[in-house]
């Protein structure tokens, strides 16, 4: 197992601006439909930034416009929408680049079904990107259980023995999951807010950011950042054998 400082990632709307994804879907279906466009603000207030169930928000939407199709075919059609839609920022890719070339082994934490958490791993070019990958439903335990992150550090070639979690950090923008499981991991974490306040008492992240690439250099900057890995080139290839296969896993419950 490699003894490397390890950053963690959320998937959605911490390295993959989902919500945009979603609202695209939703527009899509409007139209498709001609349905009325000025329904989007519908469409996102069930939602509710992916944490309501997608059968709750595809039953909704059947109801409320009348639409005479299966469940099945409405949910392949979100599953498409969604992920025809999703891309990685390349703004978030340079600072993925910029943290394995400061020397940090990289993994992804996500909740969510594994097959299209891992279609959108795959088809936005994160997984040759980073080590490893645990995706809830096929761990068979959620964020914020800290047997994820373990099972993480696991997959990315990292003992999570010893002093591992003081060289661990979580980057993530739902709090009840990615900051509350940090800290219960023993994990220091970076909070993305999107212009949110932090409404939480009972714990609080590390550190607050705007953005992925502003809480990157924030863990960079830490005084415990380690020196430049010797031999990596930014972009470069990674390990392969730590980042295939079942070594990953993925849950936003309407992912």
């Amino acid at each position: 197992m490699l003894d490397m400082p390890l950053l963690l990632f959320d998937l959605d709307n911490t390295l993959l601006p989902r919500d945009a994804a979603y609202r695209a879907w939703a527009q899509d279906l409007l139209s498709e439909h001609d349905l009325p466009p000025g329904d989007l603000d519908w469409f996102v207030t069930l939602d509710g930034g992916g944490y309501v169930p997608r059968s709750t928000v595809l039953s909704a939407v059947r109801r409320r416009y009348g639409l005479d199709v299966s469940t099945d075919f409405l949910s392949a059609h979100y599953r498409r929408g969604i992920n025809s839609h999703i891309h990685c920022p390349p703004r978030h890719i340079e600072a993925l680049r910029a943290a394995r070339a400061a020397g940090w082994t990289l993994g992804i934490v996500s909740n969510g079904g594994t097959r299209p958490q891992l279609e959108k791993i795959r088809r936005t070019g994160l997984s040759p990107l980073v080590d490893g990958w645990v995706i809830s439903e096929e761990a068979d335990c959620l964020k914020p259980d800290p047997l994820i992150f373990e099972m993480a550090a696991q997959r990315c070639g990292v003992a999570p023995t010893g002093d591992w979690a003081d060289h661990t950090w979580m980057i993530g923008d739902h709090a009840p999951a990615d900051i509350a499981g940090a800290e219960l991991a023993g994990l220091r974490s970076v909070w993305l807010h999107h212009g949110r306040p932090w409404t939480e008492s009972g714990y609080r992240p590390t550190l607050k950011a705007a953005g992925l690439p502003e809480a990157v250099g924030q863990v960079l900057a830490a005084r415990n950042a380690p020196s430049p890995r010797v031999g990596v080139r930014s972009g470069g290839p990674l390990r392969k054998a730590a980042a295939g296969g079942p070594a990953h896993a993925t849950a936003l419950v309407g992912a």
